[in-house]
């Protein structure tokens, strides 16, 4: 090889490192944008996605609070339900008791007074069967003292029973 030929392959060898270096740095350029607009991109699907969720996760936190406000109101209905028929089977309980109460005490009154009628009727039974066995004892004593009086001879002659 002459020096001309070598002074041309080391031309064309420095052009050709040129080269080279020139697509080498145009790829590792290439290469970086790529790799930015990839992460650009990633960020952007990351931003899109944090939104997306925090978005689903508001609306799923508002049907849950909804929700959980429906149940709420729905309980306090149910619970204040309960406590007026409650209250209502406690004010009937009541006025029935009352009722029985007052058919209790009209009744227990009757009774007294049935009572103290039966009393006063057998006192009056008892009065006039005392008086009649006062006057039948009288009767019987003065029957006797007459007897006594007749046997000793102390009879009056009207009321000797012998004499007519």
């Amino acid at each position: 090889m002459s020096h001309e030929q070598s002074y041309k392959a080391g031309e064309i060898k420095g052009q050709t490192q040129v080269k080279v270096g020139q697509t080498l740095e145009s790829m590792k350029d290439k290469a970086q944008a790529a790799k930015d607009k990839a992460s650009d991109t990633a960020h952007s699907a990351k931003r899109t996605a944090h939104d997306k969720t925090s978005g689903a996760a508001q609306a799923t936190h508002d049907k849950t609070s909804g929700a959980a406000q429906a149940t709420k109101d729905k309980a306090a209905g149910a619970a204040q339900a309960t406590k007026d028929k409650t209250s209502g089977a406690a004010q009937a309980t009541k006025e029935k008791a009352s009722g029985a109460a007052q058919a209790t005490k009209e009744k227990a009154s009757e009774m007294m007074e049935s009572a103290k009628e039966t009393a006063q009727a057998g006192e009056e039974k008892a009065g006039g069967i005392l008086q009649q066995t006062g006057q039948q004892v009288r009767s019987i004593a003065q029957g006797a003292a007459d007897a006594v009086k007749h046997t000793f001879g102390m009879a009056d002659t009207d009321e000797d029973p012998t004499k007519l």
